[in-house]
């Protein structure tokens, strides 16, 4: 077997308790790399016309071959399923430990179908999997059910659960960790409610670390990607660069300058009058920051844990990010940072996605605003007490949370309003407006997930974050877009596949990832051998997408992007010209308006 996998996963019969264990398919992993591909493999296998709430769908916890490695960022692990919330395929990553101890438990991957007859969690430990009744931890959230799992196996497991909101089926329901990092988007948390899994608790020993197959090149390898990372020109450098020292909410006053920051559900482009300031990174820097941990081999410590010991939103929580800081700050119309913290650690522990549920608040703020609510109440902009109630009402389904549980698309639908829910293929938009970051308008529209910023982080190149300097757009250009969004897409499905921190983007490129692979797997590709792995991986994913339903035509913006001009500085009088990008991403791409013909996938070898 090629090097960095443990070559075992685990197949998991909820329905009859049975576990099988199979080795990794050798040919597989060469195609389709690991993690996030080999994923989007296995989901692909299992037929894309299942519910993605029956028993027959399945549910894949994946490692990469390099995570748990010494690789730099390598602390990641993806969820890998058919989204409730969109009917796509979905994967969706978190950071901390929870994948290095799956890999030193002896596992690549952890697959769950059908669904048990009462709750239950997974142990694993040493190359086993068993599961355990979880009617205690029932009902209970996040953070008491780690913590009581914990007690009962030891404090040195790792771990990841869902809370109320997946057991209730919300469609944006997440896995959280014991780090509270989220596997965030796309209702991989919903699935396992769906099968009553409740929790998956790891107890990894670091002497099972996986050895690369060529040591020499593994060290020569990290450590030309290490200098990328530290160095002082790029914004990862430790303690000195942008993204360690005010962790990814350094975005925050950068997109409201460049009048791409979506406020109040994206009727405007910048919240305006200083407000985006107190709830940027850098007011938490210097208001409520704590500590600054890190994730397994990760040098950058971008994570931001805030303390707020006054008032009524007092927390202590890890971390106040960029996109949930925006989701239910700006996109709210809220400035109290406090506010923000509070409701993501309580987002964290009901399970909930941080973006999406921001979104939600945001459609129900604006329903309420021109009258649309019909009798659901009403939420007003900024209502920071009234945020709290509407998202515990969520997670548990109650009255107008109910119908918000379905997610902004099934929201603005059921108030006969879809127009007002900013969404692709019904997940709402991240924290960057297409009007003032054009390349965002065609990735949104394109990404296999529903809107997405992390299939093809355009704003590395349109704000200028790229390593070392070595690409800057302008942002407002769509000339271009559609090349360089297809680039980044599949130089990210490259690295989810590995699966490796996306911010090691910001300081190393295809040459340092296929180096750093070739020396742990022992494989010997070229750049853009690795580079037509991840193109395949992408495409893999838009078939199971079209044999799933998405035809011709499924790759659209919200009309509010295409159709009412910014009106802020920065990006004054602008709209998203997703037509012509579209015709020059189909090109790139050679898809037919969206579906990949039978000769890509014969080129590629998926078929």
């Amino acid at each position: 077997m090629l090097g960095g996998f443990a070559d075992k996963v685990a197949w998991v019969n909820l329905s009859d308790g049975s576990v099988e264990y199979k080795g990794v398919d050798e040919e597989d992993a060469k195609k389709y790399i690991g993690g996030r591909g080999l994923g989007v493999k296995y989901v692909f296998d299992n037929g894309a016309d299942v519910d993605a709430l029956s028993p027959d769908n399945i549910l894949c916890v994946m490692t990469g071959p390099l995570s748990g490695t010494d690789v730099n960022m390598s602390g990641r692990l993806c969820v890998v399923t058919k989204s409730p919330l969109t009917g796509t395929v979905t994967d969706s990553h978190m950071g901390g430990w929870t994948a290095a101890k799956l890999k030193w438990a002896g596992f690549d991957a952890l697959v769950f179908k059908g669904k048990a007859d009462k709750p239950v969690y997974a142990y694993v430990e040493n190359g086993e999997l068993s599961l355990h009744d979880a009617s205690d931890v029932w009902g209970k959230g996040v953070h008491d059910t780690l913590k009581a799992l914990r007690a009962k196996h030891g404090e040195d497991c790792d771990g990841m659960a869902i809370g109320q909101a997946g057991e209730n089926l919300v469609k944006f329901a997440c896995w959280i960790n014991v780090d509270d990092r989220a596997a965030g988007r796309g209702g991989t948390g919903a699935v396992g409610g769906s099968k009553n899994l409740k929790a998956i608790i790891i107890k990894g020993d670091k002497a099972n670390k996986p050895q690369p197959a060529n040591k020499e090149a593994d060290k020569e390898a990290r450590k030309k990607a290490l200098a990328g990372i530290m160095a002082e020109e790029n914004i990862t450098s430790p303690k000195k660069g942008g993204l360690s020292v005010y962790g990814t909410n350094v975005l925050m006053n950068i997109t409201e300058s460049m009048g791409a920051l979506p406020a109040k559900n994206s009727q405007f482009t910048a919240f305006g009058a200083g407000k985006a300031e107190k709830v940027s990174g850098e007011y938490v820097n210097d208001n409520i920051l704590v500590n600054d941990p890190t994730c397994h081999a990760c040098p950058v410590a971008c994570k931001k844990e805030v303390e707020v010991t006054e008032g009524p939103f007092k927390v202590h929580m890890e971390s106040v990010e960029y996109e949930p800081a925006w989701s239910l700050g700006a996109n709210c119309g809220n400035d109290d940072i406090t506010a923000v913290a509070y409701i993501i650690d309580l987002a964290n522990d009901y399970g909930l996605d941080a973006i999406e549920i921001g979104n939600v608040l945001s459609v129900y703020m604006e329903a309420s605003q021109r009258g649309y609510t019909n009798g659901d109440g009403n939420l007003e902009w900024g209502d920071a007490q009234g945020m709290v109630d509407t998202v515990r009402k969520v997670a548990i389904r109650d009255g107008v949370g109910d119908k918000l549980a379905e997610g902004t698309a099934g929201a603005a639908k059921a108030w006969g309003h879809p127009e007002i829910s900013m969404d692709v293929k019904g997940q709402a938009i991240p924290a960057y407006d297409p009007r003032g970051l054009k390349g965002m308008g065609i990735a949104y529209a394109t990404s296999n997930r529903g809107a997405c910023h992390l299939r093809a982080y355009t704003p590395a190149a349109e704000i200028g974050v790229m390593p070392y300097g070595s690409l800057k757009v302008d942002p407002l250009a769509w000339e271009g877009k559609g090349g360089l969004t297809k680039v980044f897409q599949d130089v990210h499905a490259v690295s989810d596949s590995f699966d490796i921190c996306k911010f090691s983007a910001f300081a190393q490129g295809m040459d340092e990832y296929t180096a750093q692979y070739n020396a742990v797997t022992g494989m010997n590709h070229s750049a853009d051998e690795m580079l037509q792995c991840g193109e395949r991986v992408y495409n893999l994913e838009r078939h199971y997408n079209n044999l799933a339903g998405f035809g011709e035509g499924s790759d659209y913006l919200p009309k509010r992007f295409l159709e009412e001009p910014s009106t802020m500085p920065g990006s004054e009088g602008q709209v998203c010209e997703l037509d012509k990008m579209l015709e020059e991403y189909y090109a790139e791409r050679g898809w037919v308006n969206g579906v990949v013909p039978e000769e890509k996938l014969k080129e590629l070898g998926i078929k």
